[in-house]
This record gives C-alpha cells, sequence and structure tokens, in this order.
C-alpha cells in the first residue's frame, strides 16, 4: 500500500557526512588544526537525553536463568543456566490506555493532516511532512469528520447515518532494514534495498478480545468502555498483537528522534521490546534464584495481604483488589522499581518461542529472533510471553515460566512494555 505513515528507522550502518561529522556551518577543513597531527573527530550533534521519562535503569550483571523451584510441567523447556546481560532502560510499568492512545492519536492526526493539507493518503506522497502546528489546528468537529471521507466509515457501516473514523483505516508504515539478515557473511556485498522491510500495521487495539476470550461470559462493558473511557486510562493496554507493540515501538523511536533531530542532538537507539532473558533479568529485580519478584516462597505477604493480580485458589478474582485488570503502577515495585512483572497483565517479549532454546543460546545477551510472515506456519509466529496475568493461576506469575502466543494474536491478558540502549554516559 502506498501513500501511508513512512517511517525511516536509521540503521547504525546509514551514517550521514553533511550531518555526523561535520560541524555546523563548517567543512572537513574547518572542523580540525590543518597541522597533519592525529587530533581525532567528534560528531558533531550534542549529547542528547538523559533519564527516559517513565523508565528506569537496569544495571547490567549475571543471573541464573531458568527455573527456582520444581519444574512442575516437566517440559525440559527452562533449563537453568547462568547467562549475562548488558544494562537497558525499561517502562517502570506496562504501555497504558492513555500512552498507546498517543500512538492512535498520531496516526490519526497523521492521516487527517495528508488529506485536509496534503493530496490524500491513497497518492504516492511524501507522509513523513507533517507539519505540527497545522495538525494542532485540526478540530474533529462533525464539519471535518466529513471531510475525512478517506478515513470515515462507509455509509452503510454507519449507525444513525453517523459519520465515525474507520479504526481498521488507521495505518501505520512501518520501514527499516534487517540487519541481522545485512551482517550474514553471504550477504556482504548485496545492495541495501534487499534488506528494507516494509510493512503496514493497524494500529487500533482489538476490543472485542474481552468477549472473544470467555465463552458464555457478560463482558460487553469491557468491550465497550477499557480502550475508550478516561477511567481505564492508566490501565494497561490490551489486545494488542505482537505485531502492534513492535510498531508502536518503532513509533516511538521516530517520534523520540525527529525531535532530537529537531533540537540538532544525538540521535539515539530504537525502542523495543526486550528478549526474553532481559524480561527474566528486570523481573528478578537483582534476586539470585528467586520465585517471584518479591522473593520466596509465596504470592502472600506476611499480613495475608495478595502481591499481585492473579487468579488466586480456584478463581476469588477479586481477593487481589481487581476483579479483571488494575492500574499499571498497583502492587509493590520490585528492587529495580518496576511494577507488575508478574500479574495484571503478561508482556510480549521480542524472543521466538522454541522449546530447546536454552541448551544452545549464548550466555552473553542470549536472545532468538524472527520476524514470521504472514504467509508462515504458526508454529514459526510464536512469541514468548511473560509474567502472567489477571486469570492466570500462581505458577505463571513465577519469574521462570515460559508461555507463548501467536505474534499476530490478541488477547485481553496480554499487554508489553518497551526497551531502550542508551549510550554508557547518559545519566540516570
Amino acid at each position: 500500500m502506498k501513500g501511508y505513515l513512512t517511517i525511516i528507522i536509521l540503521a547504525a550502518f546509514s551514517l550521514s557526512l553533511s550531518s555526523c561529522f561535520l560541524k555546523k556551518g563548517g567543512s572537513a577543513k574547518s572542523a580540525m588544526p590543518d597541522d597533519g597531527q592525529l587530533h581525532g573527530l567528534a560528531p558533531a550533534a550534542k549529547q542528547s537525553m538523559n533519564r527516559p521519562l517513565h523508565m528506569v535503569y537496569i544495571p547490567p550483571g549475571t543471573f541464573h536463568m531458568g527455573p527456582s523451584d520444581e519444574d512442575i510441567s516437566y517440559n525440559m523447556t527452562t533449563r537453568n543456566r547462568q547467562v549475562s546481560i548488558p544494562g537497558f532502560w525499561m517502562d517502570a510499568t506496562e504501555i497504558t490506555n492513555n500512552e498507546y492512545r498517543q500512538f492512535v492519536t498520531w496516526t490519526r492526526d497523521s492521516l487527517a493532516f495528508k488529506i485536509l493539507f496534503g493530496q490524500g493518503i491513497n497518492k504516492d506522497t511524501d507522509t513523513m511532512g507533517v507539519d505540527p502546528k497545522k495538525v494542532a489546528t485540526i478540530k474533529y468537529d462533525r464539519n471535518t469528520i466529513e471531510k475525512l471521507n478517506e478515513l470515515n466509515l462507509a455509509p452503510d457501516n454507519r449507525l444513525y447515518g453517523k459519520a465515525e473514523i474507520d479504526p481498521e483505516k488507521l495505518v501505520y508504515r512501518i520501514e527499516y532494514f534487517d540487519l541481522q539478515a545485512a551482517a550474514r557473511r553471504e550477504n556482504a556485498g548485496h545492495p541495501r534495498k534487499e534488506f528494507m522491510v516494509k510493512r503496514d500495521q493497524q494500529v487500533y487495539p482489538d476490543t472485542l478480545v474481552w468477549m472473544r476470550d470467555f465463552s458464555y461470559s457478560y463482558n460487553e462493558p469491557m468491550t465497550k468502555r477499557y480502550f475508550s473511557h478516561p477511567s481505564f486510562g492508566n490501565y494497561p493496554v490490551v489486545g494488542v498483537t505482537w505485531k502492534q507493540a513492535v510498531a508502536f515501538c518503532h513509533w516511538r523511536s521516530h517520534y523520540l528522534n525527529s525531535y532530537l533531530e529537531r533540537k540538532k542532538l544525538a540521535v539515539e537507539s530504537d525502542f523495543r521490546l526486550p528478549s526474553e532473558a532481559e524480561w527474566e533479568y528486570a523481573a528478578r529485580g537483582a534476586r539470585s534464584n528467586s520465585m517471584y519478584p518479591w522473593g520466596n516462597y509465596y504470592l502472600r505477604n506476611k499480613k495475608g495481604c495478595l502481591l499481585a493480580n492473579f487468579k488466586p485458589g480456584r478463581g476469588n478474582y477479586a481477593e487481589d483488589g481487581g476483579f479483571y485488570t488494575v492500574r499499571a503502577d498497583a502492587y509493590w515495585a520490585n528492587d529495580y522499581g518496576l511494577y507488575n512483572m508478574a500479574g495484571n497483565v503478561a508482556e510480549w517479549t521480542n524472543s521466538y518461542f522454541y522449546e530447546g532454546a536454552y541448551n544452545f543460546v549464548s550466555d552473553m545477551s542470549p536472545d532468538i529472533r524472527l520476524d514470521a510472515k504472514d504467509s508462515d506456519p504458526p508454529r514459526m509466529k510464536r512469541k514468548v510471553v511473560r509474567g502472567g496475568s489477571w486469570k492466570d493461576v500462581g505458577f505463571f506469575l513465577q519469574v521462570s515460566t515460559r508461555n507463548f502466543e501467536y505474534q499476530d494474536t490478541a488477547k485481553s491478558y496480554i499487554g508489553f512494555r518497551c526497551v531502550i540502549d542508551l549510550a554508557p554516559k547518559t545519566k540516570k
């Protein structure tokens, strides 16, 4: 599809001499003294950001990845082994409805801008050229919505004839370089266009998951209100597929780096989903061989209070304080300052789910990645899901428990959080 939002994620090997190596207003000659000596040349861009908003730093370290207790399923998919993880920043909470709504709204506004001030979204034009000042003038009243015909529901899909934006038309364009493919020796010398990945991704969450996931159950109020009502703004977003979570990370990277470029600051790393190993390392909170983010061995504290949002006993959902999900910052944070690394919603990771992965992955930042195509068999679309959720029993809350879901599937109990790798000199 042409004409949708175009985002170019800068790859490590895509260097621009004019912006990265030359000082503003200067040239290669004027950037350094011409005395025949080796002085070195620093990038023109300045140090950029300090602490990312609502994120906490996870220091580098080594831990024992795998079960700290008996593998009750006896699947032998989580053999205990020692691995090392570099430092990174991680969202303190799961991405909330409010935060994800910013992504959806940005996509809507960008498409509306092209319709109202450009040549439309179905034209082969530059869809990155969005003027924030003009976007701010768009008021989504009845007259404006009627002009957005390319985004609206078809007349036969409307209730009472009301013109509304069609959520399925809120499509975000992802473009990036497949660095893994480019790094293979057999691909040396190939043109870079062979490693470019482009796809369109619908961004609006699937609100029907509340009804689809539970047969013969009255969950219509959650379907109608969970993503749209302000009461749930700080609750974790659900109904988001793995592919939508990846699209959010791409947008968040573009949104940040566009700002940094305008301010002539250094462009940062990309936001991404954590690997399976990074997630477990962060969830443990520097506690060695612990079963839960808060330690061993129980799901209650000494006062008898439940320590997470899950399915206690045989189904007393409300006993922990939340019938469905709870606020993303509910309960106590672990020793790294991360909330709800057990319970509330399970979380997507970037890792491909393979049963025997622990037997051969590296002991240095281990990960298996596979961006499966839509035409690939279901087995290739499995992604690791961690943390357990509000509808799971206590076993799934253990930091070592592995589970999976298909990358193109949305659930009412799966959300996500992002990580980012920043320069070593970045301050906390």
